[in-house]
């Protein structure tokens, strides 16, 4: 991983922290946490991570909050959005980063975990 990466992805393995089941891989040929091989985050460029987020909320927090969250036409109608990672406040990331990982899991793994 180049230096130009690895503080955004320390930033997000930082607030991903206490989740279950969390790995570390590659998405698009950059750094990204998974669970279990599902798509939580990766890192987009050394200043923006791409999180998923359902589409209800996606909408509500880029015009709530858009110093942190935006997108591109090509996310438009994906439950994803873009995160300005050096920006958004650690407890805000790992807050969407919890709704991600809900989104994602096995509903077994919910059920079972107190995230």
């Amino acid at each position: 991983m180049s230096d130009d990466l690895s503080s955004a992805f320390a930033k997000l393995k930082a607030a991903a922290e206490g989740l279950p089941e969390i790995e570390e891989g590659t998405s698009y040929g950059t750094p990204a946490l998974k669970v279990r091989k599902k798509f939580l985050c990766r890192v987009r460029d050394p200043d923006t991570v791409v999180v998923m987020c359902p589409l209800e909320e996606k909408e509500v927090l880029m015009e709530a909050a858009p110093q942190f969250y935006f997108e591109t036409d090509h996310y438009k109608g994906w439950p994803s959005m873009l995160v300005r990672v050096h920006a958004v406040p650690l407890e805000e990331l790992a807050l969407r980063l919890r709704r991600a990982w809900l989104m994602q899991a096995p509903k077994r793994l919910v059920k079972g975990s107190s995230a």
